[in-house]
């Protein structure tokens, strides 16, 4: 048996290999980059090595630092995990050479299965069913033109080496195709090392279904039965479940029978998934791709077979048989995953970077987290922007569906832009209780695209208060300015007691750009509270409140007799409430700031263009003299792994650039200056 294993990956999959590694009894070891000296899966292992700067390609990808600490800690075993290495023949090769186990396939099944193009001939030579289109090898923008035509638009392309949605793009014409495939080589150069895409015929109501496929060294393979995978965003899965629902017989046939045909061709040994697409509209299913990994999605294939699937990985890599046959594993209930991401889903799923303020996880029986960050994580653009994966369990899917919407609504995360919002809506949603599941779920369940819950009243006012009981908390002996950071104006009475505040607030999911004005009266937790929109007519509302701290940072806020409580994440310039897994972020203004003018959005005017987030600049596509019009890209930031454009927001003419490709530049440093059109 493995006696030691160093795990070559980072967050919350690192976590979850190490916590099967230790219920083994498996010295475990960490490595981290510069970004991750403090971070969770560090703190978890037994030890940890340094193997370089927070960028990827100078730590994590990089297999000669990989090796370099197995060898300087002792292990007998690397596990990947996914993404990263975990598909690398480079980091299979130096193990091989340094008498090291790594724990996942074979090199060969790697390479045949890694390749997009390849694994695609493999499974019509097989007689496995592929979708139409071109996987050739001649890579010429002319050939791919010319194919293109061909397999008829739409169509989609892909990435021959990777996936996760880089260097994937729908093109419906050619004149499209000339202008996509130049940045979606970038993009799988970037993410893969590898620029050859293959094109597809677009598949218009397809579902992803995959299988989850386990193979020893012995030449014994076997299915965990499937998970459904339809509902995605850039092509990136959000929520998973197993098994799929409304799935004839002989189509769970077809899918098990292909995946151990593809497993078995390629000497499969170890833990992998194959992917398929359904279409909706015929019921035929297609070979997609096989990941040669551990799935993100996992969990739920552990919660209905009741198996351990990192064990069963790290057993077969010691050359264990597997530790069942087909017959004896049965699929029992259902689960179904949400990703939890540092995004904006509401301005097309934005990585969002910072600290993280507060982190709570659900505490159910019936619910699972698999987690890389807690209290104090810093979000850096370095990495994938997923947190954590929440599981809900039950008997059936209303059960699991139940059960996954209660750990959300009590999954306190705040700090960080996130996706728990959109998460509880798409469970909530008929469409998904229905299972009226494909891939185009979010498009036709959200039309326009999901949209944040603006404020409502009851939460406005908690922010008040917490921020009054915030000043209360400070050392009454120190008398701030009236314009102090905390952005609320304490008038005192005779005495020098509390005799009314005033708090300033601003909702930034307000598309109105309203400022609300909060006058508050009392102390010591019993006030009364007026309310109203600066600017407008309208009569202010009066309220009564009742309020206390529940330990150091939740707030229970009764108000004209209704309670509810919030966790409160306080900065000098926000507040953010949390409840229910639900945030609300306020702008806490001045009355200096009120003053000057502070607080409105800017107009649709902005003269220059800044960094949406942290990133590199890969590309620059003008230069000082041209002239643009509202939407054109004019400049290609690689952040969190993807590439973001940033346009224009109206005509005007390139003045001063301010970056060069390959600078590291900051969310909201400028980097065009964009003058007006004549």
């Amino acid at each position: 048996m493995i006696k030691s294993l160093l795990v070559a990956n980072r967050g919350e999959i690192a976590v979850r290999i190490m916590r099967t590694c230790q219920k083994l009894g498996i010295r475990v070891v960490a490595v981290y980059s510069e970004a991750d000296r403090y971070a969770r899966h560090v703190a978890q292992a037994d030890e940890a090595v340094l193997i370089g700067p927070a960028e990827s390609a100078q730590s994590y990808l990089k297999a000669e630092n990989i090796i370099a600490a197995a060898q300087h800690t002792g292990v007998d075993a690397i596990h990947p995990g996914y993404g990263f290495l975990s598909e690398s023949e480079a980091l299979i090769s130096l193990c091989e050479q340094e008498g090291i186990i790594f724990v996942g396939p074979n090199r060969e099944a790697i390479r045949v299965m890694g390749s997009k193009i390849e694994s695609k001939a493999l499974a019509q030579n097989i007689g496995v069913p592929t979708i139409p289109g071109y996987h050739g090898a001649d890579q010429s923008p002319a050939t791919l033109l010319s194919e293109g035509d061909k397999v008829g638009y739409p169509l989609m392309i892909k990435a021959s080496a990777g996936g996760g949605g880089k260097g994937m793009r729908r093109v419906d014409n050619s004149a499209q195709l000339v202008r996509e495939l130049p940045q979606a080589k970038q993009e799988a150069l970037a993410g893969f090392g590898d620029d050859k895409v293959l094109l597809e015929k677009l598949i218009e109501e397809p579902r992803h279904i995959e299988v989850q496929l386990a193979a020893d060294h012995h030449g014994n393979t076997v299915h965990l039965f499937e998970r459904e995978c339809s509902i995605q965003r850039n092509h990136q899965k959000v929520i998973e479940e197993a098994p799929a629902g409304f799935l004839s017989n002989a189509q769970r046939e077809l899918l098990f029978t292909s995946a151990i045909t593809l497993g078995q061709a390629v000497n499969y040994d170890s833990l992998g998934t194959v992917e398929f697409l359904l279409d909706q509209n015929n019921g035929e299913v297609y070979f997609l791709e096989m990941n040669t990994r551990l799935q993100v999605e996992h969990p739920v294939t552990e919660a209905i077979t009741g198996f351990d699937l990192v064990e069963w990985q790290i057993r077969i890599a010691a050359g264990e048989h597997l530790p069942c046959a087909q017959d004896e594993i049965s699929c029992d209930g259902w689960a179904i995953e949400a990703r939890v991401n540092a995004e904006d889903p509401a301005n097309n799923y934005r990585p969002q970077t910072g600290t993280i303020a507060l982190y709570n996880e659900p505490q159910h029986s019936d619910v699972r987290v698999d987690s890389g960050v807690q209290t104090g994580s810093v979000l850096g653009p370095y990495y994938d922007p997923m947190l954590a994966k929440i599981i809900g369990i039950g008997d059936n899917r209303e059960h699991a569906r139940s059960a996954l919407q209660r750990g959300i609504d009590n999954f306190t995360l705040s700090g960080v832009g996130n996706n728990l919002d959109f998460l509880g809506d798409i469970l909530r949603h008929p469409n998904f209780v229905d299972k009226a599941l494909t891939t185009r779920f979010l498009e036709e369940s959200f039309i326009g695209g999901w949209q944040a819950k603006s404020t409502d009243s009851k939460t406005l006012i908690c922010a008040a208060i917490a921020r009054i009981m915030l000043i209360e908390q400070q050392d009454t002996r120190v008398h701030n300015s009236p314009f102090q950071t905390l952005g609320a104006f304490r008038v005192l009475d005779r005495a020098g007691l509390a005799g009314q505040s005033r708090v300033i607030l601003k909702d930034q999911l307000d598309e109105a750009d309203s400022i609300h004005l909060l006058s508050i009266s009392g102390s010591q937790g019993r006030y009364q509270l007026s309310t109203q929109v600066i600017g407008e007519d309208l009569a202010a509302s009066k309220h009564n409140i009742l309020a206390g701290w529940i330990g150091k940072q939740d707030l229970q806020v009764e108000i004209d007799g209704h309670s509810q409580s919030f966790s409160v994440d306080n900065a000098a310039a926000a507040i953010t409430l949390t409840s229910k897994g639900t945030s609300q972020r306020y702008l806490c203004l001045s009355e200096q700031d009120l003053a000057l003018g502070k607080g409105h959005s800017a107009g649709s005017g902005d003269s220059s263009i800044t960094a949406s987030l942290p990133g590199q600049v890969v590309e620059i596509k003008v230069a000082p003299g041209h002239s643009v019009a509202s939407g054109d890209t004019m400049v290609v930031l690689d952040s969190m792994k993807l590439l973001h454009n940033l346009c224009a927001a109206s005509d005007g003419v390139v003045g001063e650039i301010f970056c060069s490709v390959g600078d590291s530049v900051e969310g909201g440093a400028v980097l065009i200056e964009l003058e007006p059109a004549e």
